[in-house]
């Protein structure tokens, strides 16, 4: 399955630059970043300066896909095991922005 605005949510994320758009943290909006680990509830940033956790919940994020496209998700519906995420299904909803 390619990764399209549409799959997004069942393809590993590890190695996508990311924006935090939106964040029940307000120091984290704005940060862009790369995934580097995936747990159930959080993610794990690289920026330049640090590495930081941030939560899934509470959470808008804007992805970067590989051809371009720019992806925007609610963090909430990526609340899984990144291994259980990518096998269940997932309801149809518009993601690009």
């Amino acid at each position: 399955m390619d990764l399209n605005p549409e799959s997004l949510a069942r393809h590993e994320l590890i190695g996508l630059d990311v924006l935090v758009e939106n964040s029940s943290n307000s120091s984290q909006i704005g940060l862009k970043a790369q995934v580097v680990d995936e747990t159930r509830n959080t993610f794990l940033l690289e920026t330049k300066a640090k590495v930081l956790r941030l939560a899934k919940r509470n959470t808008s994020l804007i992805f970067a896909l590989p051809d371009g496209q720019n992806v925007r998700v609610n963090g909430s519906i990526l609340i899984s095991q990144p291994e259980n995420r990518i096998s269940k299904r997932m309801q149809r909803t518009r993601w690009k922005l």
